[in-house]
């Protein structure tokens, strides 16, 4: 019986993952473990992380671009800069809304390939190359709420 039901919800998850996903729940609070489909439980968790670090990476990369603008873009800081700040402090109260100890290392870990990415953005989009190589900002700075570069 235990075998059918892991069974079922494996053919639930082709079907309709959110049902699938409602029962998994319901098993789950009712301590039923070895009724779940677990396949599909562990690819369903290690997507949600992957989602999330994504998300979180997006942000820092978005307040990465925005800083530099701020910072070396002279011939359109005065027109934008406003615009700019409020990008930042609004992707900074959105990262830091979902930040976690786990979340803080693996963002600290790959702010290299996230600054690469960034840099390639800003480079493109202003047309100008004097970007440092190598991020100029620490995570605490990026995160900090009231922290701009001086300009």
């Amino acid at each position: 019986m235990i075998v059918n039901t892991a069974e079922k919800l494996k053919k639930l998850y082709e079907i309709d993952d959110h049902l699938w996903l409602e029962e998994t729940i319901k098993l789950l609070k009712e301590k039923k473990f070895n009724q779940l489909d677990l396949e599909n439980l562990i690819e369903e968790l290690e997507s949600l992380s992957r989602r999330d670090k994504l998300a979180l990476q997006s942000l820092l990369n978005q307040i990465i671009r925005h800083l530099l603008l701020i910072q070396y873009w002279e011939d359109e800081r005065e027109t934008n800069y406003r615009h700019w700040q409020s990008e930042v402090i609004s992707f900074r109260g959105q990262i830091n809304q979902r930040m976690t100890t786990n979340f803080y290392h693996y963002l600290a870990e790959n702010i290299p390939f996230i600054y690469t990415q960034a840099r390639k953005y800003v480079k493109a989009k202003s047309g100008i190359d004097t970007f440092p190589s190598e991020c100029p900002y620490n995570l605490d700075q990026l995160l900090d709420e009231d922290w701009f570069p001086l300009v």
